[in-house]
């Protein structure tokens, strides 16, 4: 059985002021989620911040990307090493913004996976579709794209110690959610996947779904067999709609 995962990715939002209060609150109702494991990921400045009001709870925490590369002349960078060194357990990479605004490829995407694994953190790994790829009928070939770029660089057996987070580009920030059966297929899909090349791995792994999940769809999705979680914006920077989708994995 695998645990429910519910991760909050507050992107580009916050302030010292809102920071702690938003950690605040989400402590303070950590112990109404029963069954998920709860994480926030913070913009990098206020990781320590975060670190230190949650110490001593259930939540973990993580960061929103992270470097390839080791250490360097990286202008601007921040390296996996250093992001351990911090106690983050969770590193995002491939998130649709940084594939889409940034211009982040399969391959660089991977090679953040790896060096994120290699310095003891679980990659949370983003794939999913635009509007226009959805429209032509080519989700699967897309996301199995994306997967291919992970499991060609490091192997199948590298998802037995990360996530995954199916994101239909179109449905982030915008509203729009996938159907319960949309999201199904799709997840499905990924774990098939996996099973035709080690079906210990794709059992084992957490699939969650991030696309503008909310505490009014939350239960629902997450009755899916194949959604594990959730990868949350918007609703990860309100305390009460983010342990609300918590709440919601306890069904």
């Amino acid at each position: 059985m695998r645990q429910p995962l519910v991760a909050g990715n507050w992107k580009m939002n916050g302030s010292m002021d809102s920071v702690k209060t938003l950690a605040e609150g989400i402590k303070a109702g950590i112990d109404t989620v029963t069954t998920a494991e709860m994480a926030v990921c913070p913009p990098y400045v206020y990781i320590p911040q975060v670190a230190s009001m949650l110490a001593g709870s259930a939540i973990s925490y993580g960061a929103q990307d992270v470097n390839d590369q080791e250490a360097g002349a990286y202008t601007g960078e921040v390296a996996p090493g250093m992001l351990a060194d911090i106690g983050c357990k969770y590193a995002i990479v491939g998130h649709s913004e940084r594939r889409s605004i940034y211009g982040e490829s399969d391959e660089f995407t991977a090679s953040k996976f790896a060096a994120a694994r290699k310095a003891g953190l679980i990659p949370i790994l983003c794939v999913g579709e635009l509007l226009e790829e959805r429209e032509q009928g080519i989700t699967e070939q897309v996301v199995a794209r994306q997967l291919d770029a992970v499991i060609n660089l490091e192997g199948i057996e590298a998802f037995g110690g990360a996530v995954i987070a199916y994101e239909p580009v179109w449905a982030i920030g915008t509203g729009k959610t996938a159907t319960t059966d949309q999201a199904q297929e799709v997840h499905a899909f990924i774990r098939g996947k996996l099973a035709a090349l080690d079906a210990a791995v794709a059992d084992k792994v957490q699939i969650l779904y991030g696309g503008s999940m909310n505490p009014g769809n939350a239960e629902q999705l997450l009755a899916m067999p194949d959604i594990d979680g959730g990868l949350i914006g918007g609703a990860s920077l309100k305390p009460d709609d983010f342990l609300a989708i918590g709440k919601a994995a306890n069904a």
